[in-house]
């Protein structure tokens, strides 16, 4: 009965993700958002399809957190991280002591102790590592300056949790307590068994990481290869809760101690398919603790309390994105992403429970308002996106378009970033007189500053395009990456300059063929010519001759090119796009293969270094 039980309840979990997060996706609301939806509703609070015991479920699913560290950690050189310690020390150090200070002293102005309000402060100054670090990715953030800033701050929380584990107990109203229940020591000693373990955790993961991967990997048996990944995840997790701590900082640094290994890639492909499992049960244990007959009883106490964490942590947040010069957008992405609780506040508030610190008449609402404000973070990252970032992105725009005068160029070259600056440098050191536009106002004074002449403006519009020349020029070049924009400035130029060739940069297949059926005359894919080079080479080095790798990538390149021109006609049509795709794809191999045998007698040895 006990394993029906269980089948059960995995198969209801199971079927809430799948038809939630589909559907989120569908929404633009993001699968974190899914993944919380669906445990609302199934959750003992609502349908009631799982059961009360919640708090074992999502004990368990915070392994996913830690997982999550772990290949967080592996992506982290020791070298990368020490260069990042400024913003993890100061912006993350800032973030905690200024939130938790704020929010104690509004915790003290309700009539608090002291003491409490201390801890209120510092739990709930914590943010979410598992719904930021997904969502960032998900949308391709954690990269750049807002994601890599919101990773410090939160690599700084994690951190944090040591010392409030430590001093938590010294908070009890009732009783002063020790360092952790499990160990009765005073916490100087406590804080050397930490030095301890992290230290063994660097010299261990150093001496015999490799070794010890290299013969579980000389045995090709993929399944131990998997074990022994999980095994070293969860034997460092153990120790970690063993002795009172994170096991999410223990899992970061061994990490951080393999980012260097060769068995890097091997460990993050073992590692991943668990990680998105266990943070998916994670995401609905959320969603499904939220007591919904506590936020009826008292709503307005409730709602106000989770307005005033998130508004308390953006003021903050945002304060410190102007302190730490962050552009403007990238501030409001850092802000609007760490404005909630985290899931250690779940952890820190148990434990608090337990050393007799905070009475559950306290714990209660604010592990609700914890919940609430994790449910709400998908929907701030939505209304960022929605509503914030494209006003800011009006008033950068709102810089006047710079004044061209006598522009009588051959080309207009749109876009100044990568791609186009070595399209405009080869243009301009072959001799040809061009004019350069650039919608981004801090790209156009950066290029400025090393001597190059780019006007600003949005090529979109006809009147600019007029200004710069585009009437006695013969060639449009568009190299940016805003592919809605692109369209746009093709149709305008097609409407009123026919005779202009269009040449556009695009991102892949799909917005090429886009392009090519707008009116470009060409497309060129950002990666396809790269790609296409390093599987010329590749081919050479798997025997093929000079020239027989060469006539490959050459006959790949035109059918490739040929078939996308095709696929321009049917893009109305997915049936028909995809059952053309599949039908160039199979007569490409064809007219491979036909190649290959018909020049296996051809003599291209004079192709090969030292005729060979």
């Amino acid at each position: 009965m006990a394993e029906s039980g269980f089948l059960q309840q995995a198969f209801v979990f199971l079927a809430a993700a799948v038809i939630a997060v589909p559907l989120a996706k569908r929404l633009g609301l993001g699968s974190v958002l899914g993944y919380l939806a669906a445990g609302a509703v199934i959750g003992p609070f609502a349908l009631g399809l799982i059961g009360q015991d919640i708090e074992s479920v999502m004990h368990f699913a915070e392994f996913g957190v830690v997982m999550m560290l772990f290949l967080v950690g592996l992506e982290l050189e020791p070298s990368l991280l020490w260069r990042m310690r400024m913003p993890i020390i100061g912006l993350g150090g800032l973030q905690v002591v200024l939130t938790a200070a704020a929010l104690g002293g509004i915790a003290m102005t309700m009539t608090y102790a002291w003491q409490h309000a201390v801890v209120i402060g510092m739990v709930l100054a914590l943010s979410s590592t598992a719904i930021v670090l997904q969502t960032l990715n998900e949308k391709g953030l954690l990269k750049k300056e807002s994601g890599q800033s919101a990773f410090a701050v939160l690599l700084f929380q994690d951190i944090a949790v040591i010392p409030m584990l430590a001093i938590l107990p010294l908070l009890a109203v009732t009783e002063v307590g020790t360092f952790s229940d499990k160990h009765n020591m005073p916490g100087w000693q406590s804080t050397l068994m930490v030095l301890a373990v992290v230290a063994a955790i660097v010299v261990v993961g150093r001496v015999l990481g490799r070794p010890v991967f290299r013969i579980i990997a000389a045995t090709r048996l993929r399944e131990i290869f998997t074990a022994t990944a999980l095994l070293l995840v969860v034997g460092i997790a153990l120790l970690m809760e063993h002795i009172g701590l994170s096991p999410a900082l223990g899992t970061f640094v061994a990490g951080v101690v393999l980012a260097n290994s060769e068995y890097r890639h091997e460990l993050e492909a073992e590692i991943e398919p668990f990680k998105g499992l266990l943070l998916a049960l994670f995401f609905i244990s959320v969603g499904a603790s939220i007591d919904f007959e506590l936020l009826m009883a008292e709503p307005l106490v409730i709602l106000g309390l989770v307005a005033i964490l998130v508004s308390v942590k953006m003021v903050i947040l945002f304060v410190l994105g102007l302190v730490f010069k962050m552009t403007s957008r990238s501030n409001a992405i850092f802000t609007f992403s760490l404005a909630q609780g985290g899931e250690f506040a779940f952890v820190l508030f148990s434990y608090a429970s337990s050393q007799d610190v905070l009475p559950a008449t306290i714990i209660d609402p604010l592990t609700l308002v914890v919940a609430l404000s994790m449910a709400l973070t998908p929907l701030l990252f939505l209304l960022n996106e929605k509503v914030v970032l494209p006003r800011l992105d009006r008033t950068v725009t709102e810089r006047q378009d710079d004044s061209i005068e006598d522009s009588h160029g051959k080309a207009v070259l749109v876009g100044f970033g990568r791609f186009g600056q070595i399209v405009g440098r080869l243009l301009r050191m072959n001799g040809f007189d061009i004019t350069v536009l650039e919608h981004d106002a801090q790209q156009v004074d950066l290029v400025r500053s090393f001597g190059h002449e780019v006007f600003y403006g949005d090529a979109s519009r006809l009147d600019l395009l007029v200004s710069a020349g585009i009437e006695d020029a013969t060639l449009l070049v568009l190299a940016i990456d805003d592919h809605e924009r692109m369209l746009k400035t093709i149709k305008q130029v097609k409407n009123h300059f026919p005779a202009i060739k269009i040449l556009a940069r695009a991102a892949g297949r799909r917005e090429a063929a886009e392009l090519i059926q707008a009116g470009a005359h060409y497309v060129e894919r950002e990666t396809f010519d790269s790609a296409l080079s390093l599987g010329r080479t590749a081919l050479h080095a798997l025997g093929f001759r000079a020239y027989q790798a060469h006539r490959a990538a050459k006959l790949f390149k035109h059918h490739d090119e040929k078939s996308l021109y095709a696929l321009s006609e049917v893009l109305e049509d997915d049936r028909k796009y995809l059952t053309l795709a599949k039908q160039h794809a199979a007569d490409l191999e064809k007219v491979l293969q036909s190649d290959d045998q018909a020049n296996k007698e051809l003599d291209d040895r004079g192709w090969d270094s030292g005729g060979k």
